[in-house]
């Protein structure tokens, strides 16, 4: 993997919209809290555009993307929210400027294409992070987007001793390198040129505004692509708003995991506090992690910087 540079107290964050777009002035409010965190930031040409549910046409949008990478003053690149919109330029990805200016790329959600697809083709770590329009203001969100970006990771751990409601089934060690994130998003690339490959892999699972009807679908397709065969490990984070008020004619959500992942005998670290709600941890895309079941250790075994 190619080694990446830290991004320097003070650094420049180059801010783009790749997806969906956002008013002017919440763009503005978010980006004057995204500075209080010490960082210097560059707006893409196009962050304020609106084309009808993009922020942009996708040339503009791709263009931000490539200039950001292009730009030698720009330390990182954090999306700004995601929405829909990102598959639409995963064709426009022009990877050879890509692989050789290489830095930290950050997003979740709908970015979760982007992050797997240039990790994997690129060669370098992208990571699963909190956006310019997420909450900075919760204490572990924050602090583990700056310590991941800013510090050495050599021997970088999750405590999931310390990290609340964690569950783990089918309790083992377990390594590999760590892709996924939206399950839907994951789950429509399956048959394309961007299918996200497992292989040797832990699966990152997350999901918001679903039924859970829809996840055990979704999971249903991942199971029966072959998704799961060869996974090391699954970390599930948070599901956020796939509950309903009466489950009399639906199962519930563990219900499913119970039914659908379960039986697959690999390990799953359960709630892990990463998605759509706080705290959204960062996680590194690309890179292998090694889980240690008998200190509930969950460790970065690579360096990602130079």
């Amino acid at each position: 993997m190619i080694k990446l540079k830290h991004v320097t107290p003070g650094g420049t964050i180059g801010i783009i919209a790749p997806a969906s777009p956002s008013d002017s002035n919440f763009i503005n409010e978010k980006i004057l809290a995204f500075e209080d965190l010490g960082f210097n930031i560059k707006k893409g040409k196009h962050i304020y555009k609106c084309n009808g549910y993009l922020a942009g046409n996708d040339s503009e949008r791709a263009e931000d993307l490539t200039d950001m990478f292009l730009d030698p003053f720009v330390d990182a690149i954090v999306c700004f929210r995601g929405g829909y919109g990102s598959v639409r330029l995963m064709s426009r990805l022009n990877t050879k400027i890509i692989t050789t200016h290489p830095k930290p790329f950050c997003g979740y959600s709908d970015i979760t294409l982007l992050l797997n697809y240039i990790s994997n083709k690129c060669g370098f770590t992208t990571f699963h992070s909190p956006m310019i329009n997420s909450n900075f203001k919760d204490p572990l969100t924050k602090d583990s987007f700056i310590n991941i970006l800013t510090d050495s990771n050599k021997d970088f751990s999750y405590d999931l001793n310390k990290l609340g409601n964690i569950n783990i089934l089918n309790k083992k060690d377990f390594k590999g390198r760590l892709m996924g994130g939206n399950l839907s998003m994951i789950c429509s690339a399956i048959g394309t040129p961007y299918d996200v490959n497992f292989k040797n892999s832990i699966i990152l699972i997350e999901e918001i505004n679903e039924n859970p009807y829809v996840i055990d679908r979704l999971l249903s397709q991942m199971i029966y692509s072959n998704k799961f065969k060869g996974c090391n490990g699954i970390i599930l984070g948070h599901f956020t708003d796939c509950t309903l008020p009466d489950y009399s004619k639906s199962f519930t959500l563990e219900d499913i995991i119970t039914q659908k992942l379960l039986p697959l005998n690999i390990p799953i670290i359960k709630n892990f506090p990463c998605g759509h709600s706080y705290p959204n941890l960062t996680l590194p895309i690309g890179c292998n992690l090694y889980y240690d079941s008998k200190n509930s250790l969950l460790t970065i075994s690579e360096n990602i910087f130079i």
